[in-house]
């Protein structure tokens, strides 16, 4: 924790016994600390209060299962997006995106549609606008009201994806757009 977060040795041991206390974390058999037990009930409690990850899921996979490549789903969260769903391509090259992470809206075929940008088409592609070798098109998720509530996205090498990755990954990824909508209870 010490060389995580930076601070003096100290301080973060007694955050860590504070954290401790409230079962944040716990003591292995070797004296390190490790995560808590309360962590799996705000685990739950997250899950129930936010439960579009677990919604969207049969969609996701079945839009993996049909792409072979990475799918993810995220929602916007002020001035970025967070991946509150990744799943990896069964290919061992693969970009994969660490569940909770923190991407900016401006760059990426996810942000950009959740920056609101449209298209004809109804999906956003993208290469190399995040990151080298990568491409990625992405869908939005519409509720019954026109709110736009998240962004399901397939990413992967641009030597499978192509330059076009939306000639190619567009549509499957807009129709599982749409089921995730429809398993909210809305429709896109």
């Amino acid at each position: 924790m010490q060389t995580a977060t930076g601070l003096p040795r100290a301080t973060a041991h007694r955050l860590a016994v504070a954290l401790e206390t409230h079962g944040m974390l716990r003591r292995d058999d070797d004296g390190r600390f490790d995560l808590g037990p309360e962590l799996a009930s705000l685990g739950r409690t997250a899950t129930e209060r936010f439960p579009l990850a677990g919604l969207a899921l049969p969609a996701l996979e079945a839009l993996r299962a049909a792409t072979d490549e990475s799918v993810q789903l995220f929602v916007r969260e002020g001035s970025h997006r967070r991946c509150v769903v990744s799943l990896q391509s069964p290919h061992a090259l693969r970009w994969i995106v660490p569940e909770g992470v923190l991407f900016p809206l401006d760059v990426g075929s996810a942000g950009r549609v959740l920056s609101g940008e449209t298209s004809e088409p109804g999906w956003i592609a993208s290469v190399e606008e995040r990151e080298p070798g990568v491409a990625s098109v992405s869908a939005p998720v519409v509720d019954g009201e026109g709110s736009l509530v998240a962004a399901v996205s397939v990413s992967g090498p641009i030597d499978r994806l192509t330059r076009d990755p939306g000639v190619r990954f567009g549509a499957p990824v807009l129709a599982a757009a749409g089921e995730v909508a429809t398993l909210l209870g809305t429709s896109t």
